[in-house]
């Protein structure tokens, strides 16, 4: 089989190939919107495919001339790849076309170029014009189009987006780099290389099965993704590329034409050289920062998004929960932003001094701790400036009285420090070292940093709070439980110290002993109860039983006998079961019948009643003491400790006595007025109700 016929069956493979992936498109044809592109690219990809075949077979059609179906061909692929991108970054089909004049320049080359290519009478007057035939050039750079396109399709894909997109990116970035080959080393001999021209047909038709595979895939909706400083930046570096090649061909075509006996052997050789170089590019962190800031410096206005910058800041900080995942991720994204190789953060603490807490390649033995009267930190709070060591190694005199022996010694690699301020309070700073490629930060870079810094603190500071406000929790429980206790305690004490009291006075009084022995019990029988509780870690931890509330009156009745004035208690019922603990309603009773005396003159007077309904049980508690008005009622009587007694009382017994009542789904009621007295009225549900209630 000769070169022609080689080449025939090449490009009709690829025809039927790219015919049976038209054929599937407008079979499976849908309401998604990206088949027509996808199908029309595919019939352009099928009529150049067919037309270089015929080509090849016929002596009147010259291989230049199929250069104009390519440039259709490649019309196609770029429309489509513009409509994902369009859906994927703005949810409709042509935004790509509309935002950015790119697309719209790209079209008027390619309409000029087809057209050129078309009709040869106006391509020859235009070379004579130029001195050159443009063609191989300008499909140079169709190709770094192509590649262009679908660089910016994959790296700005989310990660769950790539799955839909990856065959489509592999199969174009597999045709349009087998054109830049092609191309450029056509380019560089100003000669076609027919065997990597004829080649093409079946590397094309090679690739078809992926973007088969891709016809279901694109059915999946795409996500919407922000326009960023990444999009242009690997457009770039890109650009780059191709001139950097397109360089190397032109100093190729000078070597095989100065090169003499030994050109074929330099052109391998300098081919390898390119490729190598290359390579290093690409996989050279230093090179791509390089390039990065060449770029950034003298070619755009502003090099950063900040508005992009701030939603994936946020983003992503609301999926830290811990102070240390915090500190990670603010090192880490201080160092990205300016290309710095490692960092550590130093947070104050509670004495105001500031603590190493994260270190990432930092590079030489850090202080662990910068106390906060150093020269350093009162120098960032009063400039509140980024400090950066190029410039203080270049203008010492700037950063006059900030003391910075401690950082710029030449084996500690620190470039900048960066504070994180907080409504001028300064809660952190980070400390990053020397970049891949070094460089001074301008006015651009001081806005981001300060930018990124505010949002960070605000994250750093809400994560130390919410530490704080976990701990306080704990606390707040353990508290909860030992204030209940100290307050039973201190009922139990005042009932021991009456019998003391009156020990001396009553001792061989034979009905004050069957009282101080009956008393005696009680507390026992408390102090087991407060023991259960503590080893149940609830205040409210206790075992309900029916109790007769009479029982518990006449209870309460024995231990304030001594009190004045005395305790005057009325029964309207004879029996009155519910469901509690006896000596936690005991308790209560007590604590709100004290606090009544303690309201009252010892010749006032201070009532107990009980009455019940068909369903609830009534106690009403009442005196004519000293009262109390709406305002304190409503904003301070039901408020945990808060007290009126000064260091006597804790302030949490008629708080207790609200959360027992409704714990038992009962009601209470307060009716005050300042020198009138005060009426507590508990309400229970009888053993039946609750039983219903519980049941």
């Amino acid at each position: 089989m000769d070169v022609e016929q080689y080449g025939f069956y090449s490009y009709s493979i690829a025809a039927v190939a790219y015919l049976l992936l038209f054929v599937l498109l407008i079979v499976k044809r849908n309401k998604n919107q990206t088949t027509f592109p996808f199908a029309l690219a595919s019939f352009l990809s099928l009529l150049w495919a067919g037309f270089s075949a015929y080509a090849l077979k016929n002596d009147d059609v010259y291989l230049f001339d199929v250069l104009a179906a390519e440039t259709l061909r490649n019309a196609g692929w770029y429309f489509f790849l513009s409509v994902l991108i369009s859906r994927q970054q703005f949810q409709d089909q042509y935004g790509f076309f509309k935002r950015f004049w790119q697309p719209k320049a790209m079209l008027v080359l390619v309409v000029v170029v087809f057209v050129l290519e078309l009709f040869s009478e106006l391509r020859y007057n235009v070379q004579t014009i130029i001195g050159f035939d443009f063609r191989l050039i300008v499909h140079v750079i169709f190709a770094l189009t192509g590649l262009i396109l679908v660089e910016q399709l994959y790296r700005n894909a989310a990660v769950e987006q790539r799955w839909n997109i990856k065959f489509i990116c592999i199969s174009l970035a597999g045709l349009f780099i087998f054109d830049f080959i092609i191309f450029s080393k056509s380019l560089m001999f100003s000669t076609l290389d027919l065997d990597l021209w004829n080649a093409r047909g079946l590397i094309n038709a090679l690739l078809v099965p992926l973007l088969i595979i891709s016809i279901q895939r694109l059915h999946t909706e795409s996500v919407p993704i922000a326009i960023s400083k990444k999009l242009i930046f690997h457009t770039t570096v890109l650009i780059g590329a191709g001139l950097y090649l397109l360089l190397m061909s032109l100093m190729g075509v000078y070597i095989r034409d100065y090169g003499g006996n030994w050109g074929a052997i330099a052109q391998i050789g300098f081919i390898f050289l390119a490729l190598v170089l290359l390579l290093v590019f690409f996989v050279s962190g230093k090179a791509r920062a390089l390039a990065k800031v060449y770029f950034s410096k003298h070619f755009f206005q502003h090099r950063y998004d900040y508005r992009h910058e701030w939603i994936k800041l946020s983003k992503t900080l609301a999926q830290l929960k811990s102070l240390d995942e915090v500190s990670g991720y603010i090192v880490t994204t201080m160092a990205d932003l300016v290309e710095s190789s490692g960092g550590g953060l130093w947070l104050k603490n509670s004495q105001g001094d500031y603590y190493l807490a994260e270190d990432k390649n930092l590079g030489f033995d850090a202080p662990q701790v910068i106390t906060h009267d150093d020269l350093t930190i009162a120098y960032i709070n009063k400039k509140q400036w980024v400090i950066d060591f190029v410039e203080y190694f270049e203008n010492p005199e700037t950063y006059e009285g900030a003391d910075l022996k401690k950082w710029h010694a030449e084996e500690n690699n620190i470039w900048l420090i960066v504070p994180l301020f907080l409504q001028n309070e300064l809660k952190a700073f980070v400390v990053l070292s020397k970049p891949r490629v070094p460089r001074k930060i301008d006015w651009q870079d001081h806005d981001l940093l300060k930018t990124v810094g505010m949002q960070l603190a605000n994250a750093l500071v809400l994560t130390q709070a919410s530490d704080e406000l976990s701990r306080s929790r704990q606390f707040e429980a353990y508290n909860r439980l030992s204030a209940f206790l100290v307050h039973d305690l201190k009922n139990l004490i005042a009932q021991i110290a009456l019998i003391v009291k009156n020990s001396e006075k009553h001792k061989h009084n034979p009905e004050f002993i069957d009282d101080s022995i009956e008393t005696l019990e009680n507390v026992v029988t408390k102090m087991e109860r407060i023991l259960r509780q503590l080893k149940k870690g609830d205040s409210y931890a206790e075992d309900w039983d029916t109790v007769d509330l009479v029982d518990v009156i006449k209870d309460v009745e024995r231990q304030l006998c001594q009190n004045k004035p005395t305790l005057q208690i009325v029964f309207k019922t004879d029996k009155c079961l519910i469901q509690g603990d006896k000596n936690r309603l005991s308790s209560i009773f007590v604590h709100l019948i004290q606090n009544a005396q303690d309201a009252t003159d010892d010749d006032g007077w201070v009532k107990l009643e009980l009455d019940k309904t068909a369903t609830q049980a009534i106690i009403t508690i009442s005196d004519n003491g000293c009262g109390m008005d709406q305002a304190f009622i409503q904003q301070r009587l039901f408020k945990p400790f808060d007290t009126t007694k000064g260091n006597a009382g804790m302030g949490i017994g008629v708080y207790e006595a609200r959360e027992y009542v409704l714990q038992h789904s009962g009601q209470i009621q307060v009716e005050s007025e300042p020198g009138k007295g005060t009426v507590f009225t508990l309400f229970f549900m009888l053993v039946d109700e609750q039983s219903k209630n519980y049941g």
